[in-house]
């Protein structure tokens, strides 16, 4: 980074640690412990692309991940413009999901698009009330999410699951980067 860059605020990306990825079926035993909340076999990962010739670069690489094992991966774009990779697994094999997340994500970085993704969200359930599990990129941290209806969330139970992970995965502390992803796949 410059003194210019310094001088006007700008920062550089940070880049993705997606080994985070791992920790995920660590804290699944202990959220469904803890909780009830079970792994329900649905993850995705979500990214903006944006216009231009990255985003046919961008479209071609997700094509060519889409094609990977035989329609392993579905993808969904929302009302916001944002892609969707998801899979679905067994809900007892989040380590496979894990892995299979942590390869669409590596792939996309790899071809130089890590600047694109958002978020890579893991759905869970206690038998009524879904639970996502959402791990940033930019930030390197994870937080729950728990809709209730459209455009509600329940705080109460999200603070319950910060407090039962913290110890198990990188929890974001600034409570503003905790957007609502209402309509995500899974939820």
């Amino acid at each position: 980074m410059g003194l210019l860059d310094i001088l006007f605020g700008r920062t550089k990306p940070v880049p993705p640690n997606l080994d985070q990825l791992f920790g995920l079926p660590a804290a699944a035993i202990t959220l469904q412990t803890s909780t009830g909340y079970r792994p329900t076999g649905t993850g995705s990962v979500c990214f903006k692309a944006a216009e231009g010739g990255g985003f046919a670069a961008l479209r071609e690489e997700v094509d060519r991940l889409l094609a990977l094992d035989d329609g392993k991966y579905t993808s969904q774009t929302d009302a916001y413009g944002y892609t969707w990779l998801i899979r679905q697994v067994a809900d007892d094999d989040l380590a496979g999901l894990a892995t299979d997340l942590h390869g669409v994500n590596s792939a996309l970085v790899d071809a130089g698009f890590g600047p694109a993704l958002l978020c890579t969200l893991v759905a869970f359930t206690d038998g009524t009330h879904p639970l996502g599990l959402v791990y940033l990129y930019k930030q390197g941290t994870w937080y729950p999410f728990a809709p209730t209806g459209p455009n509600r969330r329940d705080n109460t139970v999200e603070l319950q699951i910060r407090s039962t992970l913290e110890t198990d995965l990188r929890i974001e502390p600034d409570l503003t980067r905790w957007f609502p992803l209402y309509g995500a796949p899974g939820l």
